[in-house]
This record gives C-alpha cells, structure tokens and sequence, in this order.
C-alpha cells in the first residue's frame, strides 16, 4: 500500500478511520490555519479504498465546515449498496459532533478490454522549462510548501493584477515534493487547486474558498509530475464555477475535477 501524502489511521472499526489536523495539511493565514479541502476530499477517497478494496470511479465533496489543528477528523465510511463489480459508498467527516464534510462516491472496476480518451493534453512546455510558482505561504510551512507547481500558461500572484486571462484558462504542473505516489488521493489533492485558476481569469490578487469538489478517475498512470489544466467557465454575485482535466506527463487524460467556490478579491499583497 502506497504511503499517503496525509496521515490517515485505522481504528478497530474497519468503517471508521481518523486524520490528526497538523500544519502539514492546512491553508489559510499563520494565526488561523486550516485543513486543505483537497486533503478532506483526499482522506474520504482513501479511506473508501481501504475500507471497500476497490479503486475509486468518481467522488464528490460538499464542504461544511473548517477543521483546525490541532483537531481529529474521524471518517465513517458507510457502504449502503455493494454489488458484485462497484460500491455506492459515503463519508461522512467530523471532529467531534460538528459535521465537516460529506463525501458521496462509487468504486470498483469491470472486466472490459474497452479502453479511449476523446480530449488531448493541451500543448505546454515541460516542467522543466517552466518558471516556478511557489504558493506565497510556501515560505510559511504547511500544504503548499509540500507540493511542487510550475507555471505553464497564464499568471500568478500579483503579475495576475490588471492581465486577465482571455480563456479563464490555467496550466500548472504539479507534484509532491516528497515521495509519494501519484493516486486517486493525490489526484483529489490537485484537483482543490481550481480556485488558483480564479485570479488569472479575473486579472486580479483574487482566490476562493471551494463550496464542493467532484473527482471522476478515468485511469492513473505512473507519472512525475500532473498538468492540471484549470478552466474557470464563469464568476458572478460571488461564486465561481471551474473545472480541471488532470493529465500524465505522457499525455493521458486521468481524471477531471469541478467545483464551486465563494470568490474572494484580496485588496492587498499581504492578504494573500
């Protein structure tokens, strides 16, 4: 078993697992972080896995509240429909009382020779040859000083500010900076960058706080880095609307991702 980019635990119920909310996981400003949704929706995806011992299909998050460290998250994986080649399954993750997320998916697999992709890989430079866009907390710790991105297509931080994106379309590299395998958990992680895609559309020191995510796996494949290919399709009375096609170095398509967000317009550096 491949060892996760979040510390996940069992308990002595097979259905119920727990992740310790530690700085390693969480966003936000020093005096209140919080964990990374794409982390929610990444533990509910394992825990289903282990739980089921099925592959992952599709998944979907509904955000309800922040978990804060030093919290426990506690998952209970309930399995209302197995059938003999997928699993209807649902999480549901709260510290103590207090619901903080629900997370609704199917996994399993089928046996079928039949196997295509009707989209390609957008053209982009290799990670090599592209400029590093370190997150501006990096330098503080936590999530995203974890994972590695390289700009590919649009702009970010404040050389966004007054260039808007004619397409709403952003391509990053993406990939951890330790070694951990490229998943459906890790995908689920890349996938809560939508909101990144906001600011480079709006031309502005903008960002959001996702309402939801939706995960649908096609087939992972061994990989170094992941093209997130973010397209924000609209922003209006507040919320944003954004999806991203998740692709292999070599050009296979691994999943796609959409959510909803609350969009947020930072009028200053520091508030980023």
């Amino acid at each position: 078993m491949d060892k996760l980019f979040f510390d996940l635990r069992a308990t002595h119920n097979p259905h119920r697992w727990y992740l310790s909310v530690d700085p390693s996981i969480c966003v936000g400003p020093p005096a209140s972080p919080f964990m990374f949704g794409g982390v929610g929706l990444a533990s509910a995806v394992a825990a289903m896995e282990r739980t089921c011992g099925r592959p992952l299909i599709w998944a979907t998050a509904q955000y309800l509240s922040f978990a804060k460290p030093p919290s426990v998250v506690d998952l209970d994986v309930w399995t209302p429909v197995e059938g003999k080649y997928n699993t209807q399954a649902r999480v549901i993750g709260h510290v103590g009382d207090k619901e903080i997320l629900t997370v609704n998916a199917a996994l399993g697999a089928r046996p079928s020779d039949l196997s295509g992709q009707w989209t390609d890989r957008p053209e982009a430079p290799p990670p090599e040859d592209c400029d590093a866009a370190d997150h501006w907390r990096a330098a503080e710790g936590g999530l995203h000083s974890r994972i590695e991105v390289r700009l590919a297509k649009g702009r970010y931080g404040m050389d966004r500010i007054g260039r808007p994106e004619a397409d709403g379309r952003t391509l990053l590299w993406a990939r951890p900076r330790e070694a951990f395998a490229i998943d459906s958990a890790m995908l689920a992680v890349f996938a809560d960058f939508v909101p990144q895609g906001i600011g480079n559309a709006l031309g502005q020191n903008a960002g959001g706080n996702s309402l939801d995510n939706t995960l649908r796996i096609r087939r992972i494949v061994p990989t170094d880095w992941v093209l997130c290919d973010i397209r924000i399709m609209g922003v209006h009375g507040g919320f944003g609307h954004g999806s991203m096609y998740l692709w292999s170095q070599d050009g296979e398509l691994m999943a796609t991702a959409s959510q909803s967000l609350i969009v947020r317009v930072r009028e200053r550096a520091e508030d980023r």
